[in-house]
């Protein structure tokens, strides 16, 4: 059977999915009504009907009953992203009357939890479509496929291969919808917490709804112009900071906590290597602020601590120009590759690929000095893993860590053939890695008076690392080589 038949087998799932896409994209209508802002119902209007529409059509594909493979999994979550970009451009296109171009920019830099905007004048823009920046964030924080998996009534092979390849890979539940269901709870609670916590910054309470939104999904959408800077609070840059870290942190852990294993918490490596990130990369920036760039102590905390724990979480959003000296940004730079970890709102190569690197470095390191057969067992988590299990996950991991490098590579040289720029090839190299990390800070090369091509490739490189590049490198095998097996 032909590849793209195979995708008939997960057809069905899809169009469920798309269906309910719909349902929760009639939300932002409810902001267009509380604000009267009529000009907006056929702009946001149009984003739940096309949803509909398409859901609907795909549902009717004749469904085949083969278990799907991994890689019409992996193909389907990435024609999912990018047409739910594409539709997402809709209504800035429609009420804005800006190039499509633009529209699927920023949808896609929503969408995928970047941040980077090329939208001018937020504060005269409709209240509808502030919300609809901040809500594609939120909702793409948790994942589009996640979304529609929580929403089903059953669990199968199809939802199952489908959630993996959208990047998740958590189990909280014995099956994926409850697993979806559960971690959709947590991250409603989290939402409401994150509200109430910034209300106390003295924010009015549209701005810290979205506030909370883009930051506990790692997005960094601001609602204003001046970004950060338009509060100009430091209660609000202190309290964004835990708001930061809770949507960078496994799901799993609010998992653990709600059922009272506080003593397994703090035992989560994951979980200590990101606070301890946090606390080391954190001293270091300010300690250089304050040294070399004579801040003073206070606002070498707020803007070095702020920015550090914003590029780490990926959520990109920006209380600074950066006009620092080098090693504060190299810093920041590094921890924006990192990212977040597996399992939460974040972007980037995560920093479980990071710990699992660092283990199979030792691993390997330790089987180099011992004798003949003397077998040296890969220990992960407290147990064993079997030697040819070990290495298979090993060359995964790093093979994905390599394609993040490769990928930045490949993006700051088409960057800077593709428009000159007085930026310096750090702060292009930034903000490349700011769009593969999904984080959004940058220097501001890419604006709304960008070349188109530039703006393309930022689309792509933004919805590549979204996807964890692995599902868009086999579309696009699968577009050159055919999708029928060799």
């Amino acid at each position: 059977m032909k590849r793209l038949g195979h995708l008939a087998i997960i057809a069905h799932d899809m169009g469920v999915i798309f269906g309910f896409l719909a349902l929760i994209t009639l939300v932002p209508l409810i902001v267009a009504l509380v604000f009267r802002e009529w000009e907006m119902i056929i702009p946001m209007g149009s984003v739940p009907v096309i949803f509909l529409s398409f859901g609907f059509l795909i549902s009717k594909v004749p469904k085949k009953a083969y278990p799907p493979s991994l890689s019409v999994a992996l193909v389907a979550v990435a024609l999912t992203w990018f047409l739910v970009a594409l539709v997402g451009a809709v209504p800035f296109t429609l009420a804005l009357n800006i190039p499509w171009t633009d529209g699927i920019f920023e949808s896609m830099s929503g969408w995928t939890d970047t941040g980077i905007t090329v939208m001018t004048s937020l504060d005269k823009m409709p209240k509808t479509l502030i919300f609809w920046r901040s809500f594609t964030q939120w909702l793409g924080g948790i994942g589009v496929i996640a979304f529609g998996i929580a929403m089903l009534s059953r669990s199968g092979l199809s939802q199952s291969q489908l959630y993996r390849s959208e990047g998740r890979s958590e189990e909280l539940m014995p099956n994926v919808v409850s697993t979806g269901r559960r971690i959709w709870v947590i991250y409603v609670v989290l939402t409401l917490l994150s509200i109430g916590l910034i209300l106390f910054s003295g924010v009015a309470l549209w701005d810290a709804v979205n506030l909370a939104m883009v930051s506990i999904s790692t997005g960094g959408f601001s609602p204003h112009d001046g970004g950060m800077g338009y509060y100009d609070n430091i209660i609000l840059d202190f309290l964004l900071i835990p708001v930061m870290i809770a949507g960078a942190l496994p799901f799993k852990v609010y998992f653990i906590t709600s059922r009272e294993r506080f003593r397994k918490l703090f035992k989560n490596p994951v979980l200590r290597l990101i606070l301890a990130l946090t606390l080391v990369a954190s001293s270091i920036v300010i300690l250089n602020l304050y040294l070399f760039n004579h801040y003073t102590l206070v606002d070498a905390a707020r803007f070095g601590g702020f920015s550090t724990v914003s590029g780490l979480t990926s959520t990109g959003l920006q209380n600074s120009s950066f006009q620092w000296v080098p090693l504060p940004i190299i810093i920041i730079m590094l921890l924006m590759l990192i990212g977040g970890s597996s399992g939460s709102t974040s972007g980037g190569i995560k920093v479980d690929r990071i710990l699992l690197g660092y283990e199979g470095l030792i691993w390997w390191f330790k089987r180099l000095f011992v004798r003949g057969s003397v077998m040296i067992p890969f220990k992960h988590e407290g147990r064993n893993i079997p030697v040819r299990i070990s290495e298979l996950e090993l060359s995964k991991n790093m093979l994905i860590i390599l394609l993040y490098l490769l990928t930045v590579f490949i993006a700051v040289i088409l960057a800077l053939h593709l428009a000159p720029t007085q930026l310096e090839i750090h702060e292009v190299t930034f903000e490349v890695i700011s769009a593969v990390g999904n984080n959004g800070m940058g220097y501001g090369y890419v604006t709304a008076a960008s070349p188109m091509s530039v703006k393309w490739l930022f689309i792509f490189v933004m919805w590549i690392g979204r996807l964890e590049i692995i599902p868009v490198l086999i579309l696009v095998m699968g577009l050159i080589r055919g999708f029928e097996p060799k």
